[in-house]
C-alpha cells in the first residue's frame, strides 16, 4: 500500500498520496533516522509552506486531468487496435462456448471446449444475440459475442 500511494503514476506524474494531502509523504526510515528534510523542520516555515500548497493543490489536481485523459486515449486506442470485431447476422451458424454448469463431468479435461451449432435469432444490440437451436427451439437468454464462434458447415 506504502508503495503504491507513493510512486509517481505515468498517467498524472504525480503520487496518490500527493494529490489527496498535498505533500510528499515522509519514508519510515525518514522518522526514524536523520533527514535533510526533518533536520530542517520549522513550525513557522511548515505552515507557511502548507498553505501555499494548499492554494495551489487544486492547480495540480486540475494540471493532472489533460495527462489522465491522454493516457485513457492512448490506452482505448491501443485496445481498439488489437480487437478484432465479429461481424455475425441473423441465420448465422454459430458455436457456442460451454460454460462450467453445462460442461459434463464425465469427460474431464479430454471434453469439447464448443457446443454444437446454433443459429442467431436475433440482434438485440452490437455483439449480443439471441440463439436457438437447430430445430427451432429459442435458447432463453441473450449471448455475448465473446462466447460464440462462427461455425462453417
Amino acid at each position: 500500500m506504502w508503495s503504491y500511494n507513493t510512486t509517481p503514476r505515468s498517467t498524472t506524474e504525480e503520487t496518490p498520496f500527493m494529490l489527496t494531502y498535498d505533500y510528499e509523504a515522509m519514508v519510515p526510515v525518514e522518522v526514524g533516522s536523520g533527514s535533510l528534510r526533518r533536520d530542517r523542520y520549522t513550525k513557522e516555515y511548515s505552515e507557511v509552506n502548507q498553505s501555499l500548497h494548499l492554494d495551489l493543490l487544486e492547480e495540480a489536481r486540475e494540471n493532472s486531468q489533460p495527462r489522465l485523459a491522454v493516457y485513457q486515449q492512448c490506452a482505448a486506442r491501443y485496445y481498439n487496435k488489437k480487437v478484432k470485431g465479429q461481424l455475425l447476422k441473423v441465420g448465422d451458424l454459430v458455436l457456442r462456448k460451454v460454460m462450467s454448469n453445462t460442461k459434463k463431468t464425465q469427460h474431464g479435461v479430454f471434453g469439447a471446449n464448443w457446443e454444437e451449432p446454433y443459429k442467431i435469432k436475433a440482434i438485440l444490440w452490437k455483439g449480443t444475440y439471441h440463439l436457438e437451436d437447430m430445430e427451432g427451439k429459442l435458447i432463453p437468454q441473450a449471448w455475448n459475442a465473446e462466447h460464440l464462434r462462427k461455425c462453417y458447415q
